[in-house]
């Protein structure tokens, strides 16, 4: 409640300072270099735009680099940039609900919007054996009540939550790095043989990737790995025939587990002698700790891309990079 409540504040003092201009301040940022704007929720996005389109385009991310996604609140600025640009690419998950709410109220009909769970095929988020499921809080919770618009976008206790995490998979990635290029190119014709030459570049790296997975699961002497954290490699997982068991699910906001829980995967590492432990970036990594001082298993990580470190933007780390440290790591536990 308390979330929404600030985002329709700021969304009512941002629509009294557009006035309806949205369309003529676009217009105008255009004019000035000529390039469209691109703005992303989140890292792999961005990180695909970045090298399809290079600096031809005008791109930003919304989700400050090593901040948590899931308390992200949007900005007044922030309203009035994804108002004014030309492409807006979101998760479209539980974690970006805010989004839903926010297009609803603004004129959209200028802008392009893309929603990476529309373009792969949508997995359930799931709860496995040992996992704790999550407490869900729902901010609009008592509003829906009143309000038949928000239905869409709000989960229930007895709706089924779409796991977000679609770019864990460089399968996934190759359809969304297509779906973001045919969109740059329909948008900026000028510019289309550069954005396709790089895509097609890329693509190619992605697939290689992919077989690299490919190969080293068919390869490996066990199929199952253990998170001492949250889990958002469902799709990886699924695409690559690994089993796993993590304390939560990907988008839950818990951080503490249970006894029972942590019980449970130091006795599945014991009972399978598994080698590692992993966590995800940007984790306070004290599960992952508990879990390898008890076991012996060494603890790695296992980025799930959805934000990186301030240092790291910096330096340009790329997805492409991290997949890769993903896959030496991998190999640390399934060999």
């Amino acid at each position: 409640m308390k979330k929404t409540i600030l985002i329709l504040i700021s969304l009512a003092v941002v629509l009294s300072v557009l006035g309806g201009c949205g369309d003529n301040r676009r217009a105008a940022a255009r004019d000035t270099d000529g390039r469209i704007s691109v703005i992303t929720t989140n890292f792999p996005p961005f990180d695909f735009v970045r090298v399809i389109a290079g600096d031809r385009v005008n791109l930003s991310m919304l989700l400050p680099p090593g901040s948590e996604s899931h308390s992200f609140e949007p900005s007044p600025r922030d309203i009035i940039n994804i108002q004014n640009s030309d492409v807006f690419i979101y998760i479209g998950g539980e974690t970006d609900a805010w989004v839903g709410r926010l297009l609803r109220s603004m004129d959209t009909d200028a802008m392009n919007i893309l929603a990476m769970l529309e373009v792969v095929e949508a997995l359930e988020e799931e709860i496995v054996e040992g996992m704790e499921a999550p407490h869900r809080h729902h901010d609009d919770h008592h509003d829906d009540h009143h309000d038949d618009d928000d239905d869409d976008d709000d989960h229930h206790h007895d709706e089924i939550v779409l796991d977000e995490h679609v770019w864990t998979s460089p399968k996934n990635a190759v359809l969304l790095v297509r779906a973001i290029t045919e969109l740059l190119c329909e948008l900026d014709a000028a510019n289309a043989y550069f954005f396709r030459q790089n895509a097609a570049a890329y693509i190619e790296e992605l697939r290689e990737l992919d077989a690299a997975f490919e190969e080293l699961v068919a390869a490996a002497r066990r199929r199952t790995i253990v998170f001492g954290d949250r889990f958002p490699f469902r799709y990886f997982a699924y695409d690559y025939g690994l089993e796993y068991f993590a304390a939560f699910p990907g988008c839950s906001t818990e951080t503490e587990p249970s006894a029972a829980t942590v019980a449970f995967l130091i006795n599945k590492i014991r009972a399978e002698r598994i080698p590692v432990v992993f966590h995800i970036e940007l984790s306070n990594e004290r599960m992952a700790d508990t879990i390898s001082g008890e076991t012996g298993a060494r603890k790695l990580l296992l980025h799930g891309a959805h934000n990186i470190t301030r240092n790291d933007f910096n330096a340009g780390l790329s997805y492409l990079r991290i997949m890769r440290g993903n896959l030496a790591n991998l190999r640390e536990a399934l060999y």
